[in-house]
């Protein structure tokens, strides 16, 4: 599609604020009014448009498309979000370590462990720890806590975990990417441990290098999303 527009400018409305093309206020890929919660993801809205050259790339608008899913789908039902991020919290990643003696789960004790306890602190529960790959469930009043966690969050913050939670495959590294204290980069390698370290005792194949980066990348947006969408200072990720 051929860039339609030439000025991109943004505007307050009732309730928060949104993206103009030429005058005009953009509305969702559902129809409706695009109004974002601040300013400051506002502004990042209207960047991606006019990053765009004279042809529009729909690979520009990641944060449009998280924006677009907050407002059209998450606002509505939250029901649809937490749905698809509690499966995250009962099989967490950082839950579930080698065998002890195993050089990997030194590693993953030191790096993982404390990013559990904080969420235990944070959430006032106890998260399972698992040896090897058979399933051992969080206790009931952990997963009742999370779900009451959940609940409370607005469709924006929802929108983010989401895509925090799936692409590292951890609740709990999602939940520490959305209390802003680390970056991105930092989260997603903790997260991503034992791939990367399986990747420095053998090698990276290209393929699943670009895979990983690009996964990287999108926890680093969506992680910037929920900061910009609460008005928080954007750290570098």
């Amino acid at each position: 599609m051929k860039r339609f527009y030439k000025d991109v400018d943004v505007r307050a409305e009732a309730g928060g604020w949104q993206v103009t093309l030429d005058g005009r206020g953009l509305k969702t890929q559902g129809g409706a009014p695009q109004i974002v919660p601040t300013r400051a993801l506002a502004d990042a809205l209207a960047q991606e448009w006019a990053a765009q050259g004279e042809t529009i790339d729909p690979a520009g608008f990641v944060l449009r498309d998280m924006a677009d899913y907050a407002i059209d789908r998450v606002s509505n039902d939250p029901a649809i979000a937490i749905a698809a991020i509690m499966p995250f919290a009962e099989t967490d990643t950082l839950c579930y370590r080698a065998d002890e003696g195993d050089a990997l789960r030194e590693r993953q004790e030191e790096v993982w462990e404390p990013l559990v306890l904080a969420a235990e602190k944070a959430l006032d529960c106890r998260f399972s720890r698992v040896t090897g790959i058979t399933y051992a469930p969080h206790p009931a009043e952990t997963r009742a806590r999370i779900a009451e966690d959940l609940a409370a969050m607005d469709g924006f913050t929802l929108a983010a975990l989401q895509n925090l939670a799936s692409l590292s495959a951890s609740l709990i590294a999602g939940l520490a990417a959305l209390d802003g204290g680390q970056d991105a980069d930092t989260l997603f390698a903790a997260a991503n441990l034992e791939e990367d370290w399986q990747a420095q005792l053998w090698g990276w194949e290209a393929e699943a290098l670009s895979r990983r980066d690009a996964r990287a990348r999108g926890f680093a947006l969506a992680r910037d999303f929920a900061l910009l969408a609460r008005d928080a200072d954007q750290p570098e990720s």
